[in-house]
């Protein structure tokens, strides 16, 4: 398999684990894919860590913090 083969294979995976993380209503995982994703997608990490920011205030989740200065970092969140 091809590096691009892999590199959609792996999205497509993602993205179906992120479908069912939202059909289970699972926060967490919710969280921790749309981390994720950003991770791999730098021309859409600004929106893949707003998701994952909501998710983990939404839950509670103590990623709340970090992602947020994630997002302050990239310029997609204001500086408190």
């Amino acid at each position: 398999m091809s590096l691009v083969e892999q590199v959609v294979a792996d999205r497509a995976a993602l993205d179906q684990a992120l479908l069912a993380a939202h059909a289970a209503k699972d926060r967490s995982s919710l969280v921790t894919l749309y981390a994720e994703a950003a991770a791999g997608a730098p021309e859409a990490q600004a929106f893949y860590l707003t998701h994952a920011f909501v998710f983990a205030l939404e839950s509670g989740d103590i990623r709340a913090p970090d992602l947020r200065a994630q997002l302050v970092a990239l310029g997609a969140e204001a500086a408190a």
